[in-house]
């Protein structure tokens, strides 16, 4: 059993928020605490799925890695998201990503049969539920679209736009900049080159881990008319 605080975290998560007293007192029953260190594996990819996961703190990272030995992020799941929930309704299923820790993190870790079975149950779980699933959808192949229309700086210019924080204009990469070139489906010296040229061109500015955006105007018009969660 989880405990109050993590009880608390996961009723307000929308996996979880629709269900009854009782589904969701089973749900802490069978959920875990998981706690992982910087580059620690969290599953691999053909490993069965047995359980599915919602970030508390930290981030992770779901990659594939081709034949050639390339990698490709998938995603970046950062805390309040939740991964590997889909895969429950497949019959033996497998893991089609790599999942892992980009620092020190905390997971909650949800037994994906016991979850499928209650889903029978929730009918507003189901929908909410499928609508998040196409939600993805649609975002992923936007995504496709942004990879083979946009340019390298677009795609750089949207993903600061949408990590900028309130109204500072500032957006702290507290991932490896590997790893965001990787998610950008650039080169990590192709995405070293562009931020020297937005600085050049006096747009941002950059300091160690932090990119301060001096033109927003500019780097919107950089970001193109079309900008995906990237």
């Amino acid at each position: 059993m989880i405990n109050q605080a993590l009880q608390v975290f996961l009723k307000n998560h929308y996996l979880f928020s629709k269900l009854s007293a009782e589904q969701f007192q089973h749900v802490c029953e069978h959920a875990l605490e998981v706690s992982l260190s910087k580059d620690e594996a969290l599953f691999m990819q053909g490993d069965p799925v047995e359980r599915f996961y919602v970030v508390i703190e930290g981030s992770i990272k779901l990659f594939r890695v081709s034949a050639e030995g390339q990698e490709k992020v998938v995603e970046i799941c950062a805390s309040g998201d939740a991964f590997a929930e889909a895969l429950m309704f497949q019959d033996q299923a497998f893991f089609p990503v790599n999942a892992l820790a980009l620092g020190n993190s905390t997971l909650l870790s949800i037994d994906a049969g016991h979850f499928a079975s209650m889903l029978h149950e929730s009918v507003d779980t189901c929908f909410m539920l499928m609508r998040e699933m196409s939600q993805r959808l649609h975002a992923l192949l936007q995504e496709i679209d942004d990879i083979s229309l946009q340019s390298g700086s677009s795609r750089l210019a949207c993903y600061l736009l949408h990590h900028i924080k309130g109204d500072h204009k500032t957006v702290v990469l507290d991932i490896p900049k590997s790893v965001i070139a990787s998610r950008l489906s650039i080169k990590p010296e192709t995405l070293s080159r562009i931020m020297g040229q937005m600085k050049n061109q006096g747009v941002i500015d950059v300091s160690a881990s932090r990119v301060e955006i001096l033109d927003l105007k500019a780097l919107a018009a950089l970001s193109g008319e079309r900008c995906s969660t990237l």
